[in-house]
């Protein structure tokens, strides 16, 4: 590995459990910040919603926090039985991160556009995950990378998410239109990224 790549490597690592521990804040300190700080007080006692945003952060935090050891050859070539344990445990957690995801999308703020945007990214990583599931035990491995690859870039648009918004909300002054832009925003480039990654790669998803 270059020192580009392995910079970029550290990197990519430290944001994913650094945004994988963040959903924490929302249980060990005062709710009204952030994303919430936008919702109504209606939707905040709503124990469906609640159920809902904390199925979702809590364990697509959990997803995004043990998702990038699988891409570590090093790691999964020392320890094979590890590598399954995690898998399962990032499955789980994905499916429902991702299905609590879509419930909670159709409240997001900013209406149609952000909710279509949400309930998009739910679903795509809901089908990568998955079909990764599927094709790991048809032992189709060119399949199961390939989509595991998917199923972690929407999963890292928990990351993207947060580096847009402040610079959009700072850029265009209003932070529903720029919520309204991230909801898309924080996932597609995030796909484009993974269908090249996937390409380079050789891999056959048929």
């Amino acid at each position: 590995m270059n020192t580009t790549n392995k910079v970029a490597w550290i990197v990519f690592v430290i944001l994913a459990i650094v945004i994988g521990l963040y959903p924490l804040l929302y249980v060990f300190i005062d709710r009204e910040f952030g994303l919430l700080a936008s919702k109504s007080d209606a939707l905040l006692t709503n124990v469906f919603w609640n159920i809902g945003f904390y199925g979702h952060i809590l364990f697509g935090g959990l997803a995004l926090l043990i998702g990038w050891v699988q891409f570590s050859k090093k790691l999964r070539n020392a320890n094979l039985s590890r590598h399954r344990i995690i898998g399962k445990i990032y499955i789980i957690a994905a499916i429902i991160s991702g299905s609590c995801g879509i419930y909670i999308g159709f409240f997001a703020t900013g209406g149609i556009i952000s909710s279509l945007g949400f309930i998009s990214l739910g679903l795509i990583w809901l089908y990568t995950t998955i079909k990764a599931y599927l094709a790991i035990r048809k032992r189709d491995l060119q399949l199961h990378e390939g989509m595991m690859i998917y199923s972690y870039a929407a999963c890292f648009a928990a990351v993207t998410l947060r580096i847009w918004l402040p610079l959009l909300s700072l850029a265009l002054g209003d932070f529903v239109t720029a919520y309204r832009i991230v909801a898309w925003l924080c996932w597609i480039p995030n796909m484009i990224f993974a269908f090249f990654w996937v390409r380079k790669k050789g891999l056959i998803l048929g």
